[in-house]
Parts: C-alpha cells; structure tokens; sequence
C-alpha cells in the first residue's frame, strides 16, 4: 500500500493489537497519529507500518512500546506527500 492510500481518521495498532491512536495527517515517509491522554502527537515513520487493512493501519511494534521510540519528534526533512493521480500500474519512473 502506498502512504497516499492512508487516510486521516484511520485507527492504528500495535502488534499486540492494542489501539496506538488515530491518523491526523499522512507524509510521505511519516503518518502524524494523535494518541489519547497524551498532549503531543507522534511521527509514526512509515518503516513501523507493518500492515494496513480495512482502514487499520497495524504497526511492527507493541502499542507498549510507541512511547519509547523517539517518535514524539518530528522529522527534520519536510515530509510532503507525494501524489499523483495515475494508479501505481501506469506510472512512469
């Protein structure tokens, strides 16, 4: 799946299956998540997304775990997401 494909509102999960928080915006190498009870979102790099099915995006990591990532800082590059409007099949590299 393509980081374009993911979408704001999206649940993400641990390995554990335990809920890490919701998408609040998607770059093209990181998905901003908020998380409950915490006053600071974090930069979930797209390395972690292990899986992504039926708007679940499911993480190589256990929820226990995200909080000692380092992930609360955000990227020191611009991370715009890269879009087109033609489908993976008709892209021309």
């Amino acid at each position: 799946m393509r980081m374009a494909d993911l979408k704001p509102g999206w649940s993400i999960v641990g390995n554990d299956g335990s809920r890490v928080g919701t998408v609040r915006e998607v770059g093209q190498n990181y998905v901003l998540t908020s998380i409950a009870g915490m006053s600071s979102d974090i930069y979930v790099p797209a390395s972690a997304i292990a899986n992504v099915e039926h708007e679940v995006i499911h993480l190589s990591v256990p929820q226990q775990d995200v909080a000692h990532m380092g992930w609360a800082q955000p990227p020191r590059d611009e991370d715009v997401l890269a879009t087109s409007p033609e489908a993976d099949l008709h892209r021309h590299i």
